[in-house]
């Protein structure tokens, strides 16, 4: 550790987290209880709306409509986490609301991966959770 000026410092080569900017409309309209449906059609960037489809979907034992929903959100969450400047690996945390759309998209794809056999992609995309933030793989039951 480094130590600058009284301040200890972790890891420089670790990454910074990335955190997903805030999206107010998409996420008022599901706090308002909108069906996540209508709002992945007018916000299908969203990935918050196909976690909930996908959770959705999972509760209803529709476990192929889960693993595509969660499969969207994933690639959509993938694409802003990249523009937000991650590059692939570093922390994702779980505390910034903005990232809990792709992590809870990743947790249902994990779950349906697993229920369909995939366990390869089970094993995969519950370290990448566990790596984004072990806070997010409590709060979706895959810790």
């Amino acid at each position: 550790m480094l130590h600058n000026g009284g301040m200890t410092h972790g890891n420089l080569l670790e990454p910074e987290a990335t955190k997903l900017p805030e999206r107010p409309e998409p996420q008022a309209a599901l706090d308002a209880g909108t069906d996540p449906a209508e709002v992945a059609a007018e916000h299908p960037d969203f990935s918050a709306t196909w976690a909930a489809l996908g959770e959705r979907a999972l509760g209803e034992d529709e476990v192929v409509a889960a693993y595509a929903y969660a499969r969207t959100g994933y690639h959509r969450g993938l694409d802003q986490l990249r523009r937000a400047g991650w590059k692939g690996f570093g922390p994702v945390p779980w505390a910034h609301g903005p990232n809990q759309g792709f992590l809870r998209s990743l947790a249902v794809l994990a779950k349906a991966a697993g229920r369909i056999g995939e366990t390869e992609e089970y094993e995969r995309c519950k370290q990448f959770i566990i790596d984004s933030d072990p806070a997010a793989a409590q709060a979706t039951g895959l810790a």
